[in-house]
């Protein structure tokens, strides 16, 4: 072994004993003649020092070393000179005297610096991930991301969970974005389908009797990009049989309440069960079905004050059916008119045609865009629906609902960040429940799934699958977490014949449904037991728990925001004689 001890264990206790450190150069330097390195391996810094006086040959071996060079010491361990210890390091009390070293491996120098934080363009850091991955803040992601994943498998192990792989080479099947295909060499013109989530397979190890079944699965979704997506991830994969939705449900809260207190112990959460939210009531209060609970400015429905406000913009709303809806932006109701105009600008990203605004000053004087139209009992009555004091800007949108919804919702984010209105050490954790189990596509005219194929209507509501499914609920639950779903899942169809009727719902010919999910429905007419799973993001879920914007920064090697690994350049071409094997041919016109 080049090491009898790691660089970050080494204390008081050592003093006086004969060490064999390796590691990596992390820093230089050079007083009086006497030399200092500090030596890093994953596990922490110690300082290593070489005094010509003691050894000129030792102190001539390391006058080449530079940093991020690999090099093997042995030397003895001393008590730092009184009021040279350092509290910022582990073994800040102690250093090493070098007898003897050893080069195993120079380097080149980087083209970003190591041992400091600083700001390097993300592309030139994933074009140089393993050096990136040696910085302080990435090592620790790392290792986060590693506890919390130890974490999970001892919690569900000690729930008679079992870890069971599923295949990764299956078979094609719609699940919400496009397949990643993989062409078959032994059955020319077909092809495998990587799994987008192990779905259907869980779905068979509850047929099998497996009972409980987990898996930290690696899925793939051939989809456009952005900040908490990758074309490959990772979820924490859940089924169990004989289960209600609130069976699952609270699983989740007691895992991740011991995973906080276990990992991130800094972190607040709120105290179980966790707030429950109907997909409604989320999308009126917050104008998102993933809403950060943290903090206020919540949506307030104005639409009944409308008709007869006298503000022609609002009532023409309301004749074609639209929504008007406002936020109480507390505290910045002095707000200049520039000011307004960047929020209006923003918002009209969304869809929306504009910002109304009544500004509520700290003077106790009223600017407004629209109040001139408005009766004084009427806007008496919208300040007080939206609660509104001086010093306060109220804030409106008056359009189509699902416009209203997103750019309200944008903005209450927009407005979190800007004014800083959360406490980053709480975890605002919610579960939202009741979404309708199917939504109309106007392009297509047909129903589609809002969760997936699989998902159990409400078992009151099944009655309305034929007369009015747009008033039928799933037996879906969202897990979102500081404004981020984090993880999805539902209660299953069982029952061959109600999974038959669903398929028929949304507009799935029954030869093409036997074709495509015909081994589920032969399944279900073996005793299937009632069952319901959840999967959970562990991307995401790291992100979060390390405070970080993107997940990106918590997976090793992550593909860029064109879904391309830089560091080994792929996709790449291939080999003509490759695409031959397998019957392919490219033409890119």
């Amino acid at each position: 072994m080049y090491k009898t001890h790691t660089c970050g264990e080494l204390n008081i206790e050592h003093v006086g004993q004969e060490v064999s450190l390796a590691g990596w150069v992390d820093r230089v330097r050079d007083l009086g003649g006497v030399s200092f390195i500090d030596l890093r391996d994953r596990f922490g810094i110690v300082q290593v020092v070489s005094n010509p006086e003691t050894s000129q040959e030792v102190h001539q071996d390391l006058a080449p070393v530079r940093n991020e060079w690999v090099i093997q010491v042995i030397g003895t361990v001393r008590k730092r000179p009184e009021g040279m210890t350092n509290t910022d390091l582990s073994t800040g009390e102690i250093e090493v005297e070098i007898s003897r070293i050893e080069v195993l491996n120079p380097s080149v120098t980087p083209p970003f610096q190591i041992n400091q934080e600083e700001d390097v363009e993300e592309q030139t850091r994933l074009k140089y991930r393993y050096l990136d991955l040696r910085r302080p803040r990435m090592r620790n992601n790392i290792i986060l991301r590693h506890k919390i994943v130890a974490f999970i498998r001892r919690y569900l192990d000690q729930k008679d969970f079992l870890e069971i792989e599923t295949p990764i080479l299956f078979k094609t099947t719609p699940e919400g974005a496009r397949d990643y295909i993989v062409p078959s060499r032994v059955h020319p013109g077909q092809f495998y389908a990587l799994p987008q989530s192990p779905q259907q397979l869980k779905q068979m190890l509850m047929v099998a009797g497996m009972e409980r079944y987990f898996q930290i699965a690696r899925c793939f979704r051939d989809e456009d990009q952005r900040g908490d997506r990758q074309p490959e991830f990772t979820q924490l994969d859940i089924e169990m049989s004989f289960v209600e939705r609130d069976d699952v449900m609270a699983l989740l809260e007691d895992l991740y309440t011991g995973l906080v207190a276990e990992v991130r112990a800094d972190k607040r959460v709120f105290e179980a069960p966790w707030p429950r939210l109907t997909y409604q009531e989320a999308l009126d209060r917050f104008g998102k079905d993933n809403p950060d609970i943290r903090f206020g400015f919540e949506l307030k429905d104005i639409s009944d004050l409308a008709p007869e406000s006298g503000f022609r913009v609002f009532a023409d709303t309301i004749e074609k059916g639209g929504l008007v809806k406002g936020i109480n932006a507390k505290g910045i109701g002095d707000y200049s008119r520039k000011q307004i105009d960047e929020l209006t600008e923003y918002v009209k990203q969304f869809g929306a045609g504009g910002l109304a605004y009544l500004a509520l000053t700290s003077e106790g004087e009223e600017r407004s865009s629209f109040a001139k139209f408005l009766s004084s009992e009427v806007k008496e009555e919208l300040i007080k629906r939206l609660d509104g004091t001086p010093g306060d800007l109220l804030l409106f949108v008056a359009d189509a609902p699902e416009v209203v919804y997103e750019s309200l919702g944008r903005l209450r984010e927009e407005l979190r960040d800007r004014l800083e209105l959360v406490d980053k050490g709480v975890l605002g954790f919610c579960w939202v429940i009741d979404f309708p189990l199917v939504n109309w596509n106007a392009d297509e005219k047909r129903w589609d799934p809002s969760h997936h194929l699989f998902t159990s209507p409400m078992f009151e509501d099944i009655d309305m699958l034929e007369e009015d499914p747009s008033k039928v609920r799933g037996q879906q639950y969202d897990l979102v977490l500081n404004g981020y779903e984090i993880a999805g899942g539902s209660i299953r169809i069982h029952n061959a014949d109600l999974q038959e009727k669903i398929f028929g719902l949304i507009g799935l010919d029954m030869d093409v449904a036997r074709e495509r999910f015909g081994h589920m429905l032969r399944a279900f007419s073996y005793g299937t037991p009632p069952h319901g799973g959840i999967a959970s993001g562990i991307d995401r879920l790291c992100m979060l728990l390390a405070d970080e914007p993107n997940i990106r920064e918590v997976i090793a090697f992550p593909k860029n925001q064109s879904a391309r690994d830089l560091m080994g350049n792929a996709p790449s071409s291939v080999e003509p004689g490759q695409l031959e094997e397998l019957h392919i041919k490219v033409d890119l016109e």
